[in-house]
């Protein structure tokens, strides 16, 4: 296993959710933390070799995948994903001090904190426009900035009012769902693989090699016939041309459980520009069900059975009695 990076950069300014990410990784309290302004830039830094590695967020309980992440890692020079982690999202309204909710016209946050937070804004602040900004954290301080701020609240983790005394929080707990979390994955530059841990996830991009019918199908074929679970499955435009696709999969299983790896083969017979993400340990520690034919015992039975035709062994093996009792 690679040696644990020094240098990690994130999804900035500090006091995001994505900080937080970042702190659950063991020795980061005590490595140089670099804040990134936006995803395609905390990525930049890895690729370049300025950071070991990079905390991003990937994936929303309510939002779904997270665009520019799921992009960002698609294109350009190939990362890992080496680690997974999962923060429960809270949100509170913050506004400088002697503002009411009364006199909020404009309020500003990440754009999946909005949508977090949507019905309590339109049942609270219905006349109140949003203002995108580029993190929860960041829309936060810009209410401590005298210039150029044209909004009246922000949206943010409540860190970052606890930490802030020129915040006043006007609003906890102001999700739309309570039980919101967001995961958020570490990558760094290609390397030795994480070992596999029993309870494990692998990440891969498949472009749809021909928009024809059953093309999708035998892409999932290639993990349903060998007994892998997905996860997650999202499709993202390349941009290249209109109706033309890449799917983001998350499966259960490493990349050398021999199911995970036979899967990996065949995606990469159909789509030779597949792109492996990385094989890590789940952060939530659950174990897949393995169906004894897709063990990896079972495959390596198969693989000396073949190889036993081959050499020209003799292969027969005498029914097992269940199978005698139902012929």
């Amino acid at each position: 296993m690679s040696a644990v990076p020094v240098t990690y950069t994130f999804l900035g300014p500090e006091g995001t959710f994505t900080e937080a990410a970042l702190l659950q990784v063991p020795g980061a309290v005590d490595a140089v933390r670099i804040p990134s302004s936006n995803v395609n830039s905390a990525l930049d830094k890895v690729r370049d070799g300025s950071a070991d590695a990079a905390m991003v967020p990937i994936e929303n309980s309510v939002e779904g995948g997270v665009t520019a992440t799921l992009d960002a890692i698609a294109t350009g020079e190939e990362l890992r994903i080496i680690r997974e982690a999962l923060v429960p999202i809270s949100f509170v309204l913050v506004a400088r001090p002697g503002v009411r909710i009364s006199d909020i016209r404009s309020i500003s946050t990440h754009g999946h904190a909005w949508a977090q937070c949507r019905l309590w804004a339109e049942a609270n602040i219905p006349a109140a426009e949003y203002i995108p900004g580029s993190s929860t954290a960041a829309a936060a301080l810009g209410l401590l900035n005298d210039d150029g701020v044209h909004y009246d609240a922000a949206i943010c983790a409540p860190i970052v009012a606890e930490e802030q005394p020129g915040l006043q929080v006007l609003a906890e707990n102001i999700g739309d769902n309570p039980g919101a979390v967001t995961r958020f994955v570490l990558v760094s530059r290609p390397g030795v693989l994480p070992e596999r841990t029993g309870a494990d996830k692998t990440t891969v991009v498949v472009p749809l090699p021909e928009d024809r019918p059953g093309a999708l199908m035998e892409i999932l074929d290639q993990f349903a016939t060998r007994g892998v679970n997905l996860s997650r499955i999202e499709s993202r435009p390349t941009g290249q041309y209109l109706g033309h696709y890449f799917f983001s999969i998350d499966a259960d299983g490493h990349a050398a459980d021999a199911r995970m790896a036979d899967a990996l083969a065949g995606l990469h017979r159909i789509s030779p520009a597949t792109r492996f993400l990385g094989s890590y340990s789940r952060a939530d520690a659950q174990s897949p069900v393995v169906e004894p034919h897709t063990s990896d015992e079972a495959f390596q039975a198969a693989h000396e059975w073949v190889q036993g035709i081959l050499s020209g062994a003799s292969v027969t093996r005498d029914p097992a009695p269940e199978a005698s009792r139902t012929a």
